[in-house]
């Protein structure tokens, strides 16, 4: 019988980037001609090579697509200065992360090479091919295989592959904030397959845009449980163009909202999608709309501003939802007293899930007494992102924003530890019940859990889990709202 580990997928999941072999960076200067570039590319097989005056200054790369993208396929000469057809999108991380973090890096921001670059200032490189060369057994090679595909219809049977493989993870013990950004990570390759196959068929956008998600998938906390919370923001053009453009841009969330949906990424029932004319602008109204909300500073539109903050950019522009950032971090650095109160105020509508004799609050779903886990969650998710904008942290992954907190002193190591476990034990159970839910019944994900199916061990962790959720309130309630 075979062990865990000679499964590979085991040791993948531990591995560091500093355990595998690099190869040195090759830099060359901007003034250097493409076609001497490209002989000496050829002569030492490199397939990436790096633009700059030295390895410490470093201004873009260039690999064998971009000599064919942007020398062959435009007829540039052969002669022109490398520095003017090099990508600008260095991508680094270091040598201390793991390995399936520096995949997830290259699927999200669409590169084939990172730079590995330690403390001292010492670079190697390293490459997605020879990554997943290490983890032929891993998960990885599903995302790449979910890139490769073209057609709605195959991506619908890539995402109806995912719950198995989410299942088996969990079995296997991989943590849950590991398998949150794979879920992820595959959709967010399923919905930029999505969005280049409509602008493809639609044709050139009419103004830059992007087209960005929120939510669980914007904190990179998806599950199997999901629905679409999306948005657009396009560049302002001079008034004679302002309909045109904003029709395109309605016109194209509506059809990436109705592919989407056909794949099995359900309709926000909330109308939080770009396909709801409230929620694809131009740079300039959505400023004005997070004014507003900020000014008026209710509860309802503290919660509207709060979703926009668990947000990242998918496709086009990324300036654009950055410069957007950027004026609500200005606006942050002096708030109103009554952003944080009612920000906190959300964090607390939601109840501890314990009766008076410290047992799980329970309903009743198809005759069985089940708690919303989902619910449950929620009142950590606002607390930590409270703790983060008070701090101008914009970081959108809970897990992530509880690590920034440690690093400015905000919060102390217990409760770091404390806070981290509850929430990646709850995550953990959710995963696990959605994923065998759908494998094991056929049924539909959902976010309950039947307390009589718990074991427990299951259900003492869970009481005092309860409990924690009660003390981040409570400290939520006296910080931000100066009450007891």
């Amino acid at each position: 019988m075979k062990s865990r580990s000679s499964t590979g997928i085991d040791d993948f999941f531990s591995k560091k980037i500093s355990e595998l072999p690099m190869r040195e960076i090759r830099v060359f200067l901007p003034s250097e001609p493409v076609f001497k570039v490209a002989q000496q590319m050829a002569s030492e097989k490199y397939s990436c090579v790096f633009i700059g005056d030295s390895t410490r200054g470093l201004s873009g790369f260039v690999t064998d697509i971009t000599l064919r993208d942007r020398v062959l396929a435009q007829n540039i000469s052969l002669s022109t200065p490398v520095g003017e057809v090099m990508d600008q999108r260095i991508v680094s991380i270091d040598p201390g992360a793991f390995v399936y973090e520096a995949l997830l890096l290259m699927f999200q921001t669409k590169t084939r090479y990172l730079i590995v670059k330690d403390s001292d200032g010492k670079l190697g490189l390293i490459s997605r091919n020879k990554i997943l060369t290490e983890s032929s057994k891993s998960p990885f090679l599903f995302i790449q295989s979910v890139k490769q595909a073209i057609h709605r219809e195959e991506l619908k049977r890539k995402w109806a592959k995912v719950p198995r493989i989410v299942y088996k993870l969990v079995q296997r013990g991989v943590k849950a904030e590991i398998v949150n950004q794979i879920i992820s990570t595959v959709a967010d390759t399923v919905i930029v397959r999505v969005i280049e196959n409509v602008v493809k068929e639609k044709g050139p956008p009419p103004a830059k845009f992007v087209f960005f998600t929120m939510g669980s998938e914007g904190r990179m906390e998806q599950t199997l449980k999901t629905d679409q919370d999306n948005a657009i923001i396009y560049e302002d053009k001079a008034n004679e163009q302002r309909e045109l453009v904003r029709s395109y841009f309605l016109g194209f969330a509506g059809e990436v909202s109705r592919r989407l949906d056909f794949i099995g990424f359900d309709y926000c029932t909330g109308g939080f999608m770009a396909q709801n004319p409230k929620w694809t602008h131009s740079l300039s109204h959505w400023k004005a709309n997070y004014q507003r909300w900020f000014l008026e500073s209710s509860p309802e539109t503290v919660m509207q501003y709060g979703l926009f903050f668990d947000c990242r950019p998918l496709y086009g522009d990324f300036q654009l939802l950055s410069d957007l950032k950027a004026f609500m971090g200005e606006q942050l650095k002096h708030p109103l007293e009554r952003f944080f109160y009612n920000m906190a105020q959300n964090a607390l509508q939601f109840n501890p899930q314990l009766t008076w004799f410290n047992n799980i609050k329970t309903f009743k779903v198809d005759d069985m007494a089940v708690f919303d886990i989902k619910r449950a969650m929620s009142p950590m998710v606002e607390a930590i992102r409270i703790y983060a904008l008070s701090q101008g942290i914009f970081e959108t992954n809970t897990g992530r924003r509880l690590k920034f907190l440690l690093e400015e002193a905000v919060i102390d190591s217990k409760t770091y530890s404390e806070w981290y476990n509850a929430y990646y034990y709850l995550m953990a159970l959710r995963l696990e019940t959605q994923a065998a839910r759908i494998v094991k019944e056929g049924k539909e994900p959902r976010n309950y859990i039947q307390v009589n199916d718990l074991t427990k061990v299951q259900q003492v962790t869970i009481k005092e889990i309860f409990k924690v959720i009660s003390d981040v309130q409570l400290r939520i309630k006296i910080e931000f709202t100066k009450s007891f």
